[in-house]
This record gives C-alpha cells, sequence and structure tokens, in this order.
C-alpha cells in the first residue's frame, strides 16, 4: 500500500478514534455516579412508579455500558489499525496475507480481515 493510500486511511482513522474518545467521555460523565445512587434517589421518591423507574434506571445504565464497551473495543482496534499503518503491515489480511479491499478498508478502516475472511470466521 502507498504512502498517498495509507495517509487517506490514517486520516479515516484519527478521526474515527476522536469520535469514539468523545462517545466513551460523553457516556462515562452520564454514568459518573453509581447504579445504586442513581437508583437510591428513584427508590427514595416513595411514589407507585418507582419500580417502572428502576427498571428503566437500570436498563439505560446496562445500555449506556454495552456503548461504552463497544465504542472502547473499537477504540482499540483504530489504535491498532494505526499502528499497522506505522509498522507497514495496514492493509493486509491477517489470516491469509492477501491485500484487503480499498472498499472494504473504506468501510471499516480498522479491519484485520479481509472480506472472505472475515465471513469464513463470523
Amino acid at each position: 500500500m502507498t504512502s498517498i493510500e495509507t495517509d487517506h486511511y490514517k486520516k479515516l482513522l484519527e478521526t474515527e478514534r476522536a469520535r469514539l474518545h468523545d462517545a466513551v467521555a460523553f457516556l462515562e460523565k452520564e454514568n459518573a455516579g453509581s447504579v445504586e445512587e442513581e437508583l437510591g434517589e428513584i427508590s427514595g421518591r416513595g411514589d407507585d412508579n418507582h419500580l417502572a423507574d428502576m427498571a428503566t434506571a437500570t436498563y439505560d445504565r446496562e445500555l449506556d455500558e454495552g456503548l461504552e464497551e463497544g465504542a472502547q473495543n473499537t477504540l482499540g482496534e483504530v489504535e491498532a489499525a494505526l499502528q499497522r499503518i506505522e509498522d507497514g503491515s495496514y492493509g493486509v489480511c491477517e489470516v491469509c496475507g492477501e491485500p484487503i479491499g480499498a472498499e472494504r478498508l473504506s468501510a471499516i478502516p480498522w479491519t484485520r480481515l479481509c472480506i472472505d475472511d472475515a465471513r469464513r470466521l463470523a
């Protein structure tokens, strides 16, 4: 892969890294306290809807934690892809050793696998 091509993907990856950092920071800020603290505020109200409110708060917290975990995982993949650009192995399938297609890299610039191996391993 030429340096011009890797420059393009590096920019895509850096943009994605910034977006993911922002997403993780937002989710961490949204969920700064513990679930117990959040649920304590709800359960202390003493109204009839507190069970539904507690279920909603628990669901929302679990959803946010899942989103944060997914963002952290993707962030790790983005960092690894940037490292592959630096060491010259970017754009090569880790299974078969063949070049990863440009369309696939444009869609998922942090991918480690060509489309055939990704399908085979899915």
